[in-house]
């Protein structure tokens, strides 16, 4: 069964350009390292054959994947987005309970999180606490050193 992932036009558009990277660009020179090492002789031993056909496969399960990836992607239209509660691709701005820092993130699909631009995923513990909260509630969150309170302070499109 696929998951669906909601994305960005943006996002959506990186994701077909590694894609296409590794489809137009990887997949013929790991096909030509292998011929390379397959010229060398004796393939019994030969240790860059092996390599080299391991990195294949390797790049083989990251195309499928990434295929897999976009062909459940579903962009999303942000100027559509409801802010009376948090959803993916929301500015949710919130308040830690126990230490009163504020911090601002947006919720994005896995593969876009980037916790430095203050994106994060969806499916991450705090993106998950976050879905579905309205502002002034309080979402407790299950961190792996116990239990972390956010109040909703704000929640946006941009």
């Amino acid at each position: 069964m696929s998951k669906v992932s909601y994305y960005t036009a943006e996002g959506l558009k990186k994701l077909r350009e590694e894609l296409n990277q590794l489809k137009d660009v990887e997949r013929p020179k790991a096909s030509q390292a292998i011929a390379e090492a397959r010229d060398k002789g004796d393939l019994s031993e030969n240790a860059e054959y092996d390599a080299a056909k391991e990195a294949q496969g390797m790049l083989e399960m990251r195309i499928a994947k990434l295929e897999e990836v976009v062909a459940n992607a579903r962009l999303i239209d942000e100027s559509q987005l409801d802010t009376s509660k948090v959803l993916v691709h929301s500015t949710v701005k919130i308040k830690n309970q126990t230490n009163g820092m504020e911090m601002t993130y947006k919720l994005v699909a896995q593969s876009e999180a980037d916790l430095k631009t203050g994106k994060i995923s969806v499916d991450s513990p705090i993106g998950k606490g976050l879905l579905g909260k309205k502002v002034g509630e309080i979402a407790e969150i299950q961190v792996p050193n116990g239990t972390m309170k956010f109040e909703v302070l704000e929640i946006s499109r941009s």
